[in-house]
């Protein structure tokens, strides 16, 4: 009994070699080739595949994951991203530099800012920014002429007061015993050079607090720098330095 079963799967075998070779066509007996070319029909775009361990050096692509048919993995698939229609690429010429000046008044810098916006420059090419200056106070001495002045200088040495010369508008000619950012601070420095023997000093502010408007160009080239200093009247005879 058990050499016919050995017998019947030998056979068994034999006839199913044969049949998945095609030997049975002829009879009608041909084996089912499972192409499933509906797969094909259904790929969108297939020309933006790209192999994730393809060669290096591609540009670079942003990759989206595509569901594939039921019971078959998904499909990672790549396209280029390009920049948006109108964005220039900022890429600074090797011979940029920074320049720069100041010391414009608030209608100065609004014309500076149209003059500029002519140029049909991107808004990151120039900079108009505030500057904000804050007062300046002293501990002064004067009205002296010359020879007060040599005289006053003496006594100062004398008591180990530093000084300096100074020229108020309102005050005249004269000597700052000490410079500070507030009156406050001024009538305190006063106190302190009371005690050390000065007797006829007052406290004086020597400017008071501005505001102006300065001009910064990031990095420009020498024919962008021309460019600018054509534009003659907006820039008030002011001349542009370098950066620090």
């Amino acid at each position: 009994m058990l050499k016919w079963a050995i017998w019947l799967l030998l056979l068994g075998n034999v006839g199913y070699f044969m049949w998945s070779q095609g030997h049975f066509d002829s009879v009608g007996l041909a084996p089912r080739v499972e192409n499933e070319p509906e797969r094909l029909e259904t790929q969108i775009r297939p020309e933006l595949l790209r192999l994730l361990n393809g060669p290096q050096g591609a540009e670079p692509a942003v990759s989206a994951t595509v569901p594939g048919a039921q019971g078959s993995p998904a499909v990672e698939r790549t396209a280029q991203s390009p920049l948006p229609a109108g964005v220039p690429q900022a890429v600074a010429a090797p011979d940029a530099t920074c320049w720069q000046v100041g010391g414009f008044s608030a209608n100065q810098a609004e014309g500076l800012r149209a003059a500029l916006g002519m140029l049909g420059w991107p808004s990151h090419a120039w900079q108009v920014n505030e500057v904000r200056s804050t007062g300046r106070w002293v501990v002064y001495m004067g009205r002296f002429d010359s020879e007060q002045m040599a005289r006053k200088k003496t006594e100062l040495r004398d008591i180990n007061v530093d000084f300096r010369e100074v020229s108020i508008p309102s005050l005249g000619p004269g000597l700052a015993l000490g410079t500070f950012s507030s009156e406050e601070a001024a009538e305190q420095g006063m106190q302190d050079l009371t005690r050390k023997g000065v007797r006829t000093a007052r406290v004086a502010q020597e400017r008071p607090e501005s505001l102006s408007y300065s001009l910064r160009l990031p990095a420009v080239t020498a024919a962008q720098r021309s460019a600018v200093e054509s534009i003659g009247g907006p820039l008030a005879g002011k001349v542009l330095q370098r950066c620090d």
